[in-house]
């Protein structure tokens, strides 16, 4: 097999593996597809032109065959510029496209029978005396492509001119063997760097693509976050002492979290996302309590006991609620997360709390956290039935309460931390 044999067939092979690939890929727009499918079978129609001149079959007869084929091939050589462009999303790229065709046919067909460009005699091709016009017409074309990848380039983020560089320095080393060591390996040079450009530009569409998807999944949680506020500023409407009473909790809630992943604590579910969820969906645990009427939930005395179990009912109720407002705005694990908080945060380590009476582990750990953080708060806090009790008091009480009410694992971690918590309270 010859030298040119060998970059004809892994040119063509090269182009087709393009073509399938265009053809199958959905990434595209019809445009794109239509310019991408052109800049290769160019590329190959060039190719095959090419190694019909230089393959060493040349025949005398074949001489005008041959003289037609390459004017459609330096015809069509300089389109490769126009065609790339379109496909990388240039606007008005087919008028371009018809300007060089027409120009370039005009030219070549013209001067081909006077052999000023190009002829072939007995002895095969030879470049005519104004060959010069084709390698300025080819010339001008790497000019508009390397224009067009700059132009393209500005519709993204991110550009990589290291990479814009090395495929100039590509079509370069295809072109200066020809003029320096009369060896052809333009076409396989040029099949190379519309590989390149093609994977090249369209990582960069694939990046701007992840970026606006980052974007966008930072607005809805921008979005999820200012109506779980809004959500929490509704009950501090209804109760200023449960309004900061949230937001305390929120705190609290976040530092036992960090805290425990610090120390191993139910490490295997605890991490950065995890806590995350904690801060952001904490002000939804009382978020029932918008349907508790206000004779009972501002009632400065104890409650009767009709009147608490009303008040008992916002757990199950605010676990509804969150599933109702967050079902289809947010996924199914952000929803659970807030509604399990909100439903079992009143549940006891022992069963005896409510909605469910869960026990132990049952109790979703979330909701185990929750616990704590809400009876510290509470303890600490001035109610409208109540005063508050001393910080150290407030820890006394939940220590005593270690393994009936709260996860012993957890009121560990408050014991040990209790100054970290301090820090927060005060």
């Amino acid at each position: 097999m010859t030298f040119y044999q060998a970059q004809f067939i892994i040119t063509e092979l090269l182009m087709t593996t393009m073509i399938v690939h265009v053809l199958n890929y959905s990434g595209f727009t019809k445009r794109q597809k239509v310019w991408y499918l052109l800049t290769f079978a160019d590329i190959m129609l060039c190719a095959a032109a090419e190694f019909a001149v230089h393959s060493g079959s040349y025949k005398p007869s074949m001489a005008v065959f041959l003289t037609i084929i390459t004017v459609l091939q330096f015809s069509l050589s300089p389109m490769l510029s126009v065609c790339f462009s379109g496909a990388l999303g240039l606007e008005n790229q087919h008028k371009v496209a018809w300007i060089f065709l027409v120009f370039n046919l005009v030219i070549e067909g013209s001067l081909a029978p006077s052999g000023k460009i190009f002829y072939f005699n007995q002895d095969g091709y030879f470049r005519g005396e104004l060959f010069i016009i084709y390698e300025m017409c080819y010339f001008l074309s790497m000019v508009y492509l390397v224009v067009g990848m700059l132009l393209a380039g500005k519709r993204f983020r991110r550009r990589d001119s290291l990479t814009i560089g090395m495929i100039l320095v590509i079509l370069l080393a295809g072109v200066l063997p020809m003029s320096v060591f009369k060896v052809n390996v333009t076409y396989m040079a040029i099949a190379i760097c519309a590989c390149i450009c093609y994977i090249y530009y369209n990582d960069l569409v694939q990046q701007d693509i992840k970026e606006e998807l980052l974007a966008n999944q930072k607005k809805i949680s921008d979005m999820q976050t200012h109506m779980i506020s809004g959500m929490a500023n509704l009950i501090e409407r209804r109760d200023l002492d449960t309004g900061r009473h949230i937001l305390r909790t929120s705190d609290y809630v976040t530092l036992l979290a960090r805290l425990c992943r610090m120390h191993g604590v139910y490490a295997d579910r605890i991490d950065d996302h995890y806590i995350s969820l904690l801060g952001i969906l904490a002000p939804m645990h009382d978020v029932g309590k918008i349907i508790v009427p206000d004779n009972i939930l501002k009632k400065p005395g104890k409650l009767t006991e009709e009147e608490f179990e009303v008040m008992k009912t916002h757990a199950s109720a605010g676990g509804r609620v969150v599933n109702e407002v967050l079902d289809g705005v947010t996924d199914t694990e952000y929803t659970k997360f807030a509604s399990d908080m909100a439903k079992y945060h009143h549940e006891w380590w022992d069963g005896t709390g409510y909605p469910d009476g869960l026990k132990g582990e049952e109790i979703p750990l979330s909701a185990r956290m929750m616990a704590i953080a809400d009876v510290l708060d509470a303890l600490i806090s001035e109610r409208c039935y109540k005063a508050p009790i001393p910080f150290d008091d407030a820890i006394l009480v939940m220590k005593g309460e270690s393994g009936t009410h709260f996860d012993p694992k957890l009121i560990g971690i408050l014991l040990e931390y209790r100054e970290n918590f301090r820090a927060v309270h005060e």
